[in-house]
């Protein structure tokens, strides 16, 4: 079994080989907090078995029991739950080729790009008999991110004036993304117009202003791994939170990137500046998400 880049996200930036490894997952798996059965796409047995190290964050291991009452391990991961509810549209669930584990795509208008994150909940998605690859209709997504690395950055100063114009210019950008994405072409040709009148806004701005001042916010893809991105966006709500195990601490923070607002995590070691509300966070993240299925 493989050491998990983002272990260290949780509080476990001093595990370091096999060993220490396996001793943890075995905790993992003698001490579950949640236990959930299901059937895989195979028609096999699939459990998933939760071990949180704080209120909000742990580790999942997924497998099966073996015929000697032995679990074994298929894969694992570090899990963060966030709060609140982050997006409503439209999901579908696409399996990985390597595990039986499942990736969350939907088109959130504000964002301008898919977005695609790792699925925390797969018993609970195996367990609604949902045929594979189907879009979830009526359902709510709750997204949190993971972070190996950060920066906190000053927010960019706004009169109210300035802040309501943003606003407004928000809501109309949404309201022409979803006309757009219906097939308006006049929606479409206004966006085309607004995305060259920005660039020249940036281009003339960009020779006397530090580009930070600015861009506000963003959120784009990044690397390789469909469901990791750069992210720039401000800080709503921070705290400090500690691994029960390793006394590590963790800051979680509650985060509007776009208008797309998601919590995140990151381990005191890796963050650069002290989170406050207003100021804004800059860096790389993993996006997981739960989908909210009714009962």
């Amino acid at each position: 079994m493989r050491m998990h880049h983002y272990l260290r996200t949780i509080g476990f930036s001093n595990l370091k080989n096999r060993s220490q490894l396996d001793q943890l997952l075995k905790e993992v798996v003698s001490k579950p907090d949640t236990e959930k059965l299901a059937i895989d796409s195979d028609g096999n047995e699939f459990i998933e078995i939760v071990h949180m190290y704080s209120e909000c964050f742990g580790i999942t291991v997924c497998g099966e029991y073996q015929d000697d009452n032995n679990f074994y391990i298929n894969y694992f991961y570090p899990v963060f739950i966030g709060r609140d509810i982050s997006t409503e549209e439209q999901i579908e669930i696409e399996r990985h080729t390597a595990n039986e584990s499942y990736a969350g795509v939907c088109d959130e208008m504000c964002l301008g790009v898919t977005l695609i994150f790792y699925l925390q909940n797969a018993a609970d998605y195996l367990n609604q008999k949902i045929i594979f690859g189907k879009i979830c209709q009526n359902v709510s997504t709750t997204l949190a991110a993971l972070s190996t690395s950060g920066k906190i950055i000053l927010s960019i100063g706004k009169n109210e004036e300035q802040l309501r114009n943003t606003e407004q210019n928000r809501r109309n950008h949404n309201h022409l993304m979803a006309a757009a994405r219906d097939g308006d072409e006049e929606a479409i040709e206004s966006l085309t117009l607004e995305d060259i009148d920005l660039y020249s806004m940036i281009s003339r701005r960009v020779e006397k202003e530090d580009v930070l001042s600015i861009v506000e916010s963003y959120f784009m893809p990044y690397g390789i791994e469909s469901d990791q991105y750069s992210i720039m966006g401000q800080i709503l709500d921070s705290k400090k939170v500690q691994n029960h195990a390793t006394k590590e601490e963790m800051y979680i923070m509650k985060i509007n990137a776009n208008d797309l607002v998601f919590d995140l995590c990151i381990n005191e070691k890796d963050l650069i500046g002290e989170p406050e509300v207003g100021r804004r966070f800059k860096g790389n993240i993993w996006m997981q998400g739960k989908i909210n299925f009714s009962d």
